[in-house]
């Protein structure tokens, strides 16, 4: 597999302290499995996953990590409005 296939994925979970955390993976499913056994990033490790709220496919593995930071730097307000725009 190269990076560069665009079968990467941006991903937002909710946390059962009501946080956001959000990652990329090239198999959201099997990432988001990992953080539940406790076995994904440190951050889910503390703050233990409830839910995977939002999810945006079709990233390279560059673009992923780009959109990841820019998510990261959005407000709590906005990315509820990411998630609330996925579900409708």
């Amino acid at each position: 597999m190269q990076n560069d296939e665009l079968n990467w994925s941006v991903y937002l979970i909710e946390t059962v302290d009501n946080t956001l955390y959000c990652g990329i993976s090239n198999d959201v499913k099997a990432r988001y499995q990992a953080h539940c056994a406790g076995k994904g990033a440190k951050y889910t490790r503390a703050h233990k996953p409830r839910a995977l709220v939002w999810t945006e496919l079709g990233h390279s593995y560059s673009s992923a990590l780009k959109r990841e930071y820019a998510v990261k730097k959005l407000s709590r307000q906005r990315k509820l409005a990411l998630i609330a725009g996925a579900k409708s």
